[in-house]
Formats: structure tokens, C-alpha cells, sequence
């Protein structure tokens, strides 16, 4: 014991269980302060003051805030920059070491790089863990020592890797009897930081009984409850990703374990070509010439492009900050190819409106259905969506819930663009961008 308090800095791992940083720092030897910061960095940002995501973070802080004060401690939360934070925090504590978990993004890694200074300059310790994957930047690599940006490769040698103790948990809530002692304190409002409270139903964070044993044969028909509904809490780290690997394991998912992986891969591909954050990770693509119509976009994003299957996910998408996997593909694919507007308005408009928006898994996907991306489509598949209908949604189910007018011709539009000359344009743009004959 040094007389010191250490910090626990919550990111994106908002639970007091199996939460390696946490862990560690409750492991220290020292008691322990439990911090969040509102980062305006990321906050100011937001277009809409009644996120969703923001109401849910705040959620789960007053959640953990209320289980360390049953503990006797509190958490702090700061809103600022983390730098403001930090030399607020070391002035008000005598701190030894700030305990936290390894973030992959691009502003984070600048953002850690940062607040590692800065801490160095206070006098104060900076320890980071892996938490939110269960390999990380380069633990899967190829065999000549580079990183896979092929996805079946990767996860055949995450499978070679993977081992029991890979997933084993750190049982941080049975160690918060070292929570520093401290009186009950509120935390920042939502009022406070110009935020109001979204009124959006969040899925709970455990999964339902025979979702996993099903997966594979259901997962890809919207209509049905088939799909885990995890990812917001993977996502914000409310739920631990070793238990939730385990549990596939248990259960002999593989198509479910599978989508464990590629969450893992597209953070490996963000962690080793950052610049795919912005660009295309395949420079080729960035000669597309695309047409980017804004009335287009704006029927795209409203679902109103008389094509039901997409209008249906868009609705979805805009009414619950979710949409079905499948559907994803298909409105991307509709987005690019039959309206030729830039993958990266679509994953804007994505990074809206998404619960489970992640940097990592958006691009990956987005630009997987552009053809830009590592192990994507290539340019010539282009989805169509009356065979994609017929296929995962026949009889209309999914469509009649979020598109009811669908068959009314009097109140539901033409099709924005007739699908042979989207597909024939669509192929010519291509062609001559990628200088393919």
C-alpha cells in the first residue's frame, strides 16, 4: 500500500464483472476510484440531443454507480476533454497508476497516446488491458508475420490459437470490497450535458432461449426473433466477450461463433490500416465515380424508394436504432450499386442512427458491400432485392410491419430506379473506375 489511490477509467467496457482493467486495478494493492468521462470530443459531435446511446451509456453508469455505492464508493464522471479531466482529477487525488482498457479505434489511439503524456508529465502510472476482444492487433497473424485481410483464413487460425484460458474471466465483482471508500454522489445528468432521455427500448443483455441453436438456419430471416440482439452491449461492453464466447462454445454454435470472430477481425483490420477508417481500403475504389444524387439519398434514408425490402430495413432502422443483419446488405448494396452514392454517406447515416454502431464492424460491413473493403463482395455482385425478398422474406412478414402500404399503389412510391438499368449503370461505373474491360 503506497497511500495512493489508482484509477479505473470506463470506455467501452460498462460493467463491473469480468472487466479486465478493473480487475487489475482492484488487484493493485491500492484503493480504487472508478471514473467515467463524457467525452465532448465525441459528444459535440452528435446531431441528435436525444441519442440514444447516450441515454443508454447514462443508463448503465447509474447502474454501476449504484452497485459501488452499495460498496461503500461512487463513481465519478467528468464532462470536458479527458485531458481537463485528468489534471482536474490530479489535483483533487493523490493518484498512482490510471487502470483502463485497450481501445483500437483511430481517435483513441490518438486519444490514449495523449492522456499517456500527459499522465507521464503528472507523475502518474498509465496500464492498459485487452478486454472488449479476445485477440487483438497482432495475436492472429499470418504465418510470414502480416495481418490476414481475408476473413476464412483468419478464422481458421483463430481457431489454431484459441484456447480455454483465452476466455477465462476476471472476476473483478468479487473484488469491490477495494473500491475507494467515499460518500454517495450523483452523476452528471443528460440535462446537464444538453442530452434528453430517448424513449427507444434497448434489448436486454442476455440472449433467448434457442437463439443459438437455431442460429444458423434462422438468422437470416427478419421477421423472426432469430437474431442475439448482443451487439449494443458488446458494443458499449455491458456484457464480457469471453463469457460470451463461451457460451457459443457451450452451445456448439459455430455460425454464431463465427460472428464472434468477424468482430474480431474488422478490429484487427482498423488496428493495422487505420486510413480504411476513411478511405477505401482498397485505393482502386477511390476512383468510382459516384453520382451521390442528394434527393436520392434522402428517399434512401427516410425508406422511401419503392422498393419494400429496403424501405422496410430503413424504417426499421430510424424507428428502433436497429436493423437486421441481412437487411443491412441489402440497403448498403441498394445505397452503392443501384443509387451509386458513396459508401461512406451510408455509413454516416449508419453511425446515426445504430445502437451497436461501432467504428470497426460499420466500415468493415459498408465497405465489404461497396467491394472497396478487405474480403468483400466483389463490384459485379449486386444485390437484388425482389430475389433477396423472395428468399429471406416471402411472405412479406418483415415488409407488412414497417412498410403496411407497401401494396397500395396510391400511397406507396415507384421505384427510385428500375433494377436492369441500375445493375447495367452500376457495372459500367465500375468497370470504367477500376479500369476493368
Amino acid at each position: 500500500m503506497s497511500g495512493k489511490t489508482n484509477f479505473f477509467w470506463f470506455r467501452r467496457d460498462l460493467r463491473l464483472n469480468d472487466n479486465h482493467g478493473l480487475f487489475e486495478a482492484l488487484e493493485s494493492g491500492n484503493p480504487v476510484q472508478c471514473v467515467f468521462i463524457f467525452d465532448r470530443n465525441i459528444l459535440d459531435k452528435l446531431v441528435d440531443r436525444s441519442d440514444a446511446r447516450v441515454t443508454f451509456i447514462h443508463q448503465q453508469l447509474e447502474s454501476i454507480n449504484n452497485t459501488l455505492q452499495s460498496h461503500g464508493g461512487r463513481l465519478l464522471t467528468y464532462y470536458g476533454t479527458p485531458e481537463d479531466a485528468w489534471k482536474k482529477w490530479s489535483k483533487e487525488f493523490e493518484i498512482g497508476t490510471v487502470f483502463t482498457n485497450h481501445d483500437y479505434e483511430p481517435y483513441a489511439r490518438e486519444r490514449d497516446a495523449s492522456i499517456g503524456k500527459t499522465l507521464e508529465e503528472l507523475g502518474v502510472g498509465f496500464q492498459t488491458f485487452k478486454d472488449q476482444v479476445i485477440f487483438e492487433r497482432s495475436e492472429v497473424m499470418k504465418d510470414d508475420g502480416g495481418p490476414y485481410t481475408v476473413f476464412t483464413p483468419f478464422k481458421n487460425k483463430y481457431y489454431k490459437t484459441l484456447k480455454p484460458t483465452d476466455y477465462n474471466p476476471f472476476p473483478s465483482e468479487i473484488r469491490l470490497d477495494r473500491i475507494l471508500p467515499s460518500k454517495p454522489n450523483p452523476i452528471h445528468t443528460l440535462q446537464e450535458m444538453g442530452f434528453n432521455r430517448t424513449n427507444i427500448g434497448f434489448p436486454p443483455a442476455s440472449i433467448g432461449t434457442g437463439i443459438l441453436e437455431h442460429y444458423g438456419e434462422r438468422r437470416d430471416i427478419p421477421s423472426l426473433p432469430a437474431t442475439s440482439r448482443i451487439s449494443v452491449h458488446l458494443r458499449f461492453g455491458t456484457v464480457s466477450i469471453r463469457q460470451l464466447v463461451k457460451l457459443a462454445l457451450d452451445k456448439k454454435s459455430e455460425s454464431w461463433m463465427n460472428e464472434l470472430i468477424w468482430r474480431d477481425f474488422y478490429h484487427m483490420i482498423i488496428w493495422h490500416f487505420p486510413f480504411a477508417a476513411k478511405g477505401a481500403f482498397k485505393p482502386a475504389y477511390e476512383q468510382i465515380k459516384w453520382r451521390n444524387n442528394e434527393d436520392e439519398f434522402k428517399r434512401w434514408c427516410e425508406g422511401n424508394t419503392g422498393y419494400p425490402i429496403v424501405d422496410a430495413g430503413m424504417r426499421e432502422l430510424n424507428s428502433t436504432g436497429f436493423m437486421h443483419n441481412r437487411v443491412r446488405m441489402i440497403v448498403a448494396s441498394f445505397l452503392v450499386k443501384h443509387l451509386l452514392i458513396d459508401w461512406r454517406w451510408g455509413e454516416a447515416y449508419f453511425a446515426q442512427k445504430l445502437l451497436d454502431f461501432d467504428l470497426a464492424a460499420n466500415n468493415g460491413g459498408w465497405q465489404w458491400a461497396a467491394g472497396s473493403g478487405c474480403d468483400a463482395a466483389p463490384y459485379f455482385r449486386i444485390f437484388n432485392p425482389y430475389e433477396q425478398t423472395n428468399k429471406f422474406d416471402p411472405e412479406f412478414k418483415y415488409i407488412r410491419k414497417w412498410v403496411p402500404e407497401f401494396e397500395d399503389f396510391s400511397k406507396y412510391p415507384d421505384p427510385i430506379v428500375d433494377h436492369k438499368f441500375a445493375r447495367d449503370r452500376c457495372l459500367s461505373v465500375f468497370k470504367a473506375g477500376l479500369g476493368r474491360q
